[in-house]
């Protein structure tokens, strides 16, 4: 009996072992790798990559966040994306942390984020579609359709 109560507690805790921790908060020094702007100062528009170590990232907007993303490179100093664990972007409308690879991406609105044109994300596709049409949208992407052809449309 001892095992099956054991073995039954163990499956309840596999989903809390399965989610993502939540997202970290910039302080107030962290700066984006891509621009160099004080990340805290936008939390509006905060973005975050968190890697398997547990170190994060920050960046003032989704925009940048691709960016790097793309050229880690040249904005990584050594890492690889296989070592990113979550990315987080923060939803326009509920000013929370959603996950930024299920979000759904409004460009070419009337909305500018710190760094001008920004990828608007939205953790509800219908949240999006309104955004869109009230904010006068271009388009909605989901995470795997942006591309860098699409980061220079935003420059």
């Amino acid at each position: 009996m001892r095992r099956i109560t054991l073995a039954f507690a163990f499956l309840l805790a596999l989903p809390a072992l399965a989610e993502e921790p939540p997202a970290p908060k910039p302080g107030p020094r962290d700066k984006c790798p891509v621009c160099g702007m004080f990340v805290a100062r936008y939390p509006e528009w905060v973005a975050s990559v968190v890697f398997t170590d547990g170190s994060a990232v920050f960046f003032d907007g989704v925009k940048d966040l691709m960016k790097y993303r793309f050229r880690m490179d040249r904005y990584g100093r050594g890492r690889k994306a296989e070592e990113i664990r979550s990315i987080h972007v923060t939803d326009y409308y509920r000013l929370e942390p959603i996950d930024g690879r299920r979000a759904f991406y409004v460009i070419g609105s009337d909305v500018l984020g710190p760094m001008g044109k920004e990828l608007v994300p939205f953790a509800r596709e219908e949240d999006a579609r309104e955004f869109l049409k009230d904010h006068r949208g271009e388009e909605i992407l989901t995470f795997e359709r942006i591309d860098p052809e699409i980061l220079k449309r935003l420059d």
